[in-house]
């Protein structure tokens, strides 16, 4: 399957009626890379990792506020998994369509299998809108909360929703 790319992507939120507002700036490969431009958009920033579970090989994609403390041993405790790594740049173009440095929670456009259990920081309902890459890191399209939660939903997933603590550490939420 060829991955979605951001026309398509934008196709699927005009389908949906999900209003978005797109900015194209520099490549951004981390948080910190992308602060300046970042404190000129409003909303909520994202991070995301793309993880895999050491000795079963399950994948998770964690989307969480680009400034959020996260304790990733806390979270596959919680989860009831085995520890985290990071899932390497083959990994991720396979099951999500994207390069490193372009990870981003519209990925999941590209995983119909729902191969990779996506993990949301409930932090995110905080603020409207909140930005993410539009599949590759040389943009940022916002969209509300409510339009994301629909955005996923469309893909047949329900988030697993995390609150995370000043030290990083998780609680589940239920929706």
């Amino acid at each position: 399957m060829t991955p979605a790319t951001p026309r398509d992507l934008f196709a699927r939120f005009d389908a949906l009626g999900i209003a978005h507002v797109t900015h194209q700036h520099r490549p951004i490969f981390t948080v910190e890379e992308g602060a300046d431009l970042k404190a000129a958009l409003p909303g909520g920033h994202s991070k995301n990792l793309f993880l895999k579970e050491k000795k079963k090989g399950r994948l998770y994609l964690l989307s969480a506020l680009g400034d959020a403390k996260i304790d990733l041993n806390a979270v596959s405790k919680l989860l009831g998994v085995g520890r985290f790594s990071f899932g390497n740049a083959d990994l991720l173009l396979q099951h999500l369509g994207v390069t490193p440095g372009s990870v981003t929670a519209f990925a999941l456009i590209n995983d119909p299998e729902r191969s990779v259990t996506f993990l949301m920081d409930q932090g995110f309902f905080a603020h409207d809108p909140i930005n993410f890459h539009p599949l590759r890191n040389d943009a940022t399209t916002a969209i509300s909360p409510a339009d994301f939660l629909k955005f996923v939903r469309s893909l047949d997933r329900e988030p697993i929703r995390l609150a995370f603590d000043a030290d990083g550490l998780p609680t589940h939420v239920q929706a």
